[in-house]
């Protein structure tokens, strides 16, 4: 599969709202299917299930079984590389630009 297909992915997941909420409290700490049933109430097991497999799908979440659990881990890999892709070149820029500036509002007026 190429980068962009991945990226496709990805983007396609963190698109819904409950997917990015999930995210949220896998980022918190690793938790169970049933735990985070249990922490969307409004939500069936079902639905829970779909958007899990969604985000593994796109490589974001990791399942490890351990006896009748499915332990659901966030990988924050995939987020950190469009980050570093779409955002940290910009955020490097600003940076800089300020540096500029302090530098230009800290030399003495002469």
């Amino acid at each position: 599969m190429s980068t962009e297909d991945e990226n496709d992915l990805i983007f396609k997941a963190l698109s819904h709202r409950t997917r990015r909420q999930i995210c949220d409290l896998l980022k918190v700490e690793p938790r169970t299917t049933g735990m985070l049933c249990a922490l969307m109430p409004a939500l069936d097991r079902c639905t829970v299930m779909q958007h899990l497999g969604v985000l593994e799908e796109a490589g974001l979440v990791v399942a490890e079984r351990r006896g009748r659990e499915r332990w659901n881990h966030l990988d924050a890999l995939p987020i950190h590389a469009i980050h570093e892709r779409w955002i940290g070149p910009y955020a490097a820029y600003a940076t800089s630009m300020l540096s500029r500036l302090r530098n230009r509002v800290e030399q003495p007026v002469t």
